[in-house]
């Protein structure tokens, strides 16, 4: 399961693709500061944006809390379960990685990494709870089945606002993307 994403684009792209929403984001301690981001893990803090007492506000929150057991809980089962009363979130990313078992003659994961096809920057559905944030995931689409037998839920830019406004039915959002709309890369080993 998702375990490590990237935001290597500017932070103006994402208020840009947010904002082309008709909503305009605001920063409650004012604008963050941080630069391109390509590994973001579990613990890090990252760009979400959730609803707030003034609208949608994009703040740098940790990812993962912790559940009673102690375990950090960074990725959240979104199949046959309604969020209308969560503190949904969306986390902006470019890219997210996945892992399969190491190649012949390397000790190391093979590391794959998926964009969405034809876009710079795609949002992650997320809920937000006690301070910290996790991904949503759903069954895997054709484009991460062969990769893994969970994914996360990737939303195009334009159904941002759908999830955390609730203005399309959570089945419609929470749910893998048609075959093709996933480029996939391998990123290591490297070919020679």
């Amino acid at each position: 399961m998702c375990n490590e994403y990237q935001l290597i684009l500017p932070f103006d792209d994402v208020i840009e693709t947010f904002n082309r929403n008709g909503d305009r984001l605001v920063f409650p301690g004012g604008m963050p500061n941080f630069g391109p981001m390509a590994s973001i893990r579990i613990g890090d803090r990252s760009p979400v944006i959730s609803l707030g007492p003034s609208g949608a506000e994009l703040t740098l929150t940790p990812w993962a809390w912790r559940s009673p057991q102690g375990r950090p809980v960074f990725n959240f089962r979104s199949d046959d379960r309604s969020f209308a009363n969560s503190a949904r979130c969306l986390i902006p990313a470019d890219g997210f990685f996945e892992f399969t078992d190491a190649e012949p003659g390397q000790k190391k994961k093979t590391k794959w990494r998926f964009r969405l096809a034809g876009a710079p920057l795609f949002w992650v559905a997320g809920i937000v709870k006690d301070g910290a944030f996790a991904m949503l995931t759903t069954e895997p689409g054709p484009d991460i089945a062969p990769y893994h037998d969970r994914q996360i839920v990737v939303l195009r830019p334009e159904d941002g606002a759908a999830w955390l406004y609730l203005q399309k039915p959570e089945a419609e959002l929470l749910r893998a993307l048609p075959a093709g709309r996933l480029d996939v890369e391998k990123v290591f080993p490297v070919a020679a």
